[in-house]
């Protein structure tokens, strides 16, 4: 009993440690129908720079989150303009080449990382690392703190979204960016600013995957595919079905690791996505584009 309520417990906050990451893509894409590839390599960006944070001033960079939001929110912000040259006007699949750019976008970041910070892995320290709360079962406090974060993050994206007049124009470009283009939303600047804030929270999230597990380079591919399955099992663009996604993919990498073996993590994810794919192609609740 205790090996299950264990599990669980792993399961529950594995899935908070996605649930920041997949919240982002899921609204990049139901604002800009753009399907960022690069979503793994923001992560990966976000645990390199806290690695040298810390290398250069010593602190912890669990304290200095703001600090990094703001620096991927510029980053994100910069960015976007490219990416709407790249996917608006008259171009034809406006998706796939939003999907090849930032698919190219990810091969230069990763290449980047390969040759400035070669295959080494690197790791980061904060002052919640090596620490448990023993309550009958182990509770790991740093893994608990990005459970806390993810869970706290993405809900108060979500009152943004829908007790703010910004957060209202985000949710009427998601639904149509022509009819909010005639109403007086400007939909260039409420694109930039889901970009930014989607880079933004996912560089934070890389803070917290880079204090749980190991940084390299590779380490992005990882959290794409993590994050395209939570997105497609929530329903693409549809937020708030995001949190109980992350969860139950959370619980199945962690029940599947236990009871079945490590090596078929992989094989139920896919399994999972594919007959979601197949049965609920709009997603467990029937809301996704």
């Amino acid at each position: 009993m205790e090996l299950f309520l264990q599990t669980l417990l792993d399961g529950v906050l594995i899935g908070g440690t996605l649930v920041v990451i997949a919240a982002g893509f899921s609204l990049c894409f139901g604002v800009m129908d753009v399907i960022d590839f690069a979503v793994g390599e923001w992560v990966m960006l976000g645990a390199y720079t806290a690695f040298w944070f810390q290398e250069f001033t010593g602190g912890d960079p669990m304290a200095a989150l703001p600090l990094f939001f703001a620096l991927f929110f510029a980053g994100g912000y910069l960015l976007q303009p490219l990416i709407q040259r790249v996917t608006a006007g008259k171009r034809p699949h406006p998706v796939l080449m939003g999907l090849l750019f930032t698919f190219g976008l990810a091969t230069v970041a990763k290449g980047s990382a390969l040759y400035f910070w070669g295959f080494n892995f690197r790791s980061i320290r904060t002052w919640l690392s090596g620490q448990n709360v023993q309550i009958g079962i182990t509770v790991p406090s740093l893994r608990f703190a990005g459970f806390l974060f993810g869970v706290f993050a993405t809900l108060t994206f979500m009152a943004f979204l829908y007790w703010t007049r910004t957060g209202r124009a985000i949710r009427a470009t998601a639904q149509d960016r022509v009819t909010a283009g005639l109403l007086g939303v400007d939909v260039r600047r409420i694109s930039a600013l889901v970009y930014a804030v989607y880079a933004g929270l996912t560089g934070m999230a890389g803070v917290l995957i880079g204090a749980l597990f190991s940084i390299h380079a590779g380490m992005g591919l990882r959290y794409t595919t993590l994050a395209f399955f939570v997105v497609v099992l929530a329903g693409m663009g549809f937020v708030p079905g995001v949190i109980p996604a992350a969860l139950f993919m959370g619980l199945l990498q962690s029940l599947t690791a236990v009871y079945l073996g490590s090596r078929y993590v992989g094989l139920a994810l896919f399994g999972v996505f594919y007959l979601t794919l197949v049965v609920a192609p709009k997603g467990l609740f029937g809301r996704g584009s």
